[in-house]
Order: C-alpha cells, then structure tokens, then sequence
C-alpha cells in the first residue's frame, strides 16, 4: 500500500495528460473547438435595431437585403478584423452582400479604415455603445453572421473570416441557401 502511494501523483499526471492529448487531438481533427460558443440566435431573426449607418443615415431589419447575406461585427481596435478585412473586400468582389456593424468604435476612425482599406459593405452600422452587440450575443469582434432572405440567423462564426474558414463553414451553408433550402 505504501508503494502504491509513491505512484499515485504519477498515476494522476498520466491521467490527465491522456485527457489533455484527447481534447488537443479533436481539436486538430477539427472535431471540437475550444472558443466556439453556441448561438441562442441560430435559426431565429436576426434581433430588431434601428441604429445610425455610417454615412448618417437610419437603418433597421427592413433595410437588409433580399437575399442571404452576411452581417460582419468588426471594430478598428481589433487586431484580428485587420486581417480580415481584405478577405472581406474579396467577397464582396465575389457579389456576396456584407452588412457591417462597427462595433463600439469611433464613426471618424471608422470611415477612415474603410476609406483606406476598402469598403466591403452594403451599409455599415454604426453600434457606438455596443448595444446590437449584445442583443446579438457577440463576445468580442470579428464576428459574422450568415442571414437567410426572411432575416433569419442561420449560422454564427466567431473569429477571422478568410478563404479557408469560408470553404469550410460558409460556403456549403450558402449554397444551400441560394438551392432553396431557405
């Protein structure tokens, strides 16, 4: 018995090392992801707003377009939407409609960004106080949101968008959307 409590900790230690190479091997499969959190809007409306765009004027659910289309929640604070972006103006080349929401930033740095750097959407809402934020449960910028012709959320994707995360998470989803699957 008291070899047996010698080993214990290095029992322990293996334990929760094979537990630790379980979780590490699904996530490199692709099989699980640490930050994912799921969506309380997936497959419900996109939530009711009425916020200023950045060039002034007003705009609310009535405003979308209609046609599936992305709604990018993005600030120019935010490290990772720097790497985004051109991968967005890319889309929007591609003819895929980007609804912006800049997410609790300055509207002057903000209009700059898109002036230097392009501008990928149809309108681009401006949530100073982060509002809309929170009614659509965003936990930090970028974030995009796949939205169907009815205004429903079918898809939310935490992170940077680039060709890869696309093929994988965007592209079939739109594709069957535009198949009538809507």
């Amino acid at each position: 018995m008291q070899r047996l409590k010698l080993f214990l900790p290095l029992i322990i230690f293996v334990l929760l090392a094979l537990v630790f190479l379980g979780v590490e091997l699904r996530v490199k499969s692709g099989d699980y992801s640490p930050t994912a959190m799921p969506s309380a809007l997936v497959d419900k409306p996109l939530p009711d707003f009425d916020l200023p765009t950045l060039n002034g004027e007003r705009a609310g659910p009535g405003d979308m377009p209609a046609q599936a289309y992305l709604v990018n929640v993005w600030a120019t604070w935010c490290p990772t939407c720097h790497y985004e972006h051109p991968f967005l103006v890319e889309l929007q080349r591609r003819g895929i409609p980007i609804i912006g929401v800049d997410y609790k930033d300055s509207a002057d740095a903000a209009q700059r960004w898109l002036q230097e750097k392009g501008d990928p959407y149809v309108m681009t809402l401006f949530d100073a106080d982060g509002q809309f934020g929170l009614d659509l449960g965003v936990t930090g910028a970028p974030e995009t949101y796949l939205v169907d012709s009815n205004g429903i959320v079918r898809f939310r994707f935490q992170g940077a968008l680039d060709e890869k995360v696309w093929l994988k998470e965007f592209a079939p989803r739109v594709a069957a959307l535009k198949g009538g699957a809507e």
